[in-house]
């Protein structure tokens, strides 16, 4: 990282994350992941000169992805799994309501004998998340281990990686710089808004399920929409991550999607 002094205004709003990243062991594997990164900033500077910081987050981001492949492609495969067997689990849901102890034991007895699991495809997201969560902390702390994050110091474009969006607006510096943030911001509205239809036609509800079922999804399908006020309220470091990440996320779902389909 260059020699510089990284902003402090953003400390308030990290203290709920304070004591998980101070966490010995946490602020251990921060500082290792954090060396990473500055590292191949440094690498990138002399060709990108003040992009190399967000171009280190995009290809950390992206080398990130690509090693949780594979949990993307348990969570595709447990997807069909779940809508397989769907028609079935409905079946046996009108045929056992009155009596829930053996609706739970046929509907066990079902999955057992399609070498299928209720939870298939959590566990592996769920393992991820320590992950994920250390290389977010790099995008929104003004410390790590102890020293500055150096990488809040920088800027994209003219628009500094410690500030978010909702903090320019307040402040009143409405200049090109916050062209940097709506563009992200529409970048990650685009996503959410392709996730919110593919979600909707992928989870369509067969003509005789539960209208519960169909509203449950409906409303589910809005949850993409979440980042893009999230993406507003953090570092446009953490915002340039959320970018990349929910981009790869609906292209990666769609290939596995296709990759996993069952044959016709």
């Amino acid at each position: 990282m260059r020699g510089h002094t990284a902003p402090h205004h953003s400390e308030r709003e990290d203290t709920s994350t304070v004591d998980i990243y101070t966490f010995g062991p946490i602020a251990a594997v921060l500082d290792a992941a954090y060396s990473v990164v500055a590292g191949l900033q440094n690498a990138l500077d002399p060709l990108t000169g003040g992009a190399s910081a967000a171009l280190a987050i995009v290809i950390i981001t992206l080398a990130l992805r690509m090693l949780l492949i594979p949990v993307g492609a348990s969570q595709v495969r447990a997807e069909f799994t779940r809508r397989r067997l769907a028609p079935r689990l409905q079946e046996l849901q009108k045929k056992y309501k009155k009596n829930p102890e053996l609706l739970q034991k046929k509907m066990m007895e079902l999955y057992t004998s399609e070498k299928a699991s209720p939870i298939a495809g959590l566990l592996p997201a769920l393992a991820q998340a320590p992950v994920l969560s250390v290389v977010y902390g790099l995008f929104i702390l003004p410390t790590v281990n102890g020293h500055a994050n150096g990488l809040l110091a920088e800027s994209l474009f003219g628009a500094p990686l410690a500030s978010s969006f909702t903090h320019l607006l307040t402040t009143g510096a409405i200049g090109p710089e916050l062209l940097v943030y709506a563009a992200l911001l529409l970048v990650i509205a685009a996503v959410a808004f392709t996730s919110r239809r593919v979600a909707l036609a992928f989870n369509k509800p067969a003509d005789d399920a539960a209208p519960a079922m169909a509203r449950v999804n409906s409303v589910l399908s809005w949850l993409p929409f979440i980042t893009v006020v999230f993406a507003a309220l953090v570092p446009l470091a953490a915002t340039v991550y959320l970018t990349v990440t929910t981009t790869w996320t609906l292209v990666e779902r769609a290939i596995l999607r296709r990759r996993y389909a069952p044959a016709a």
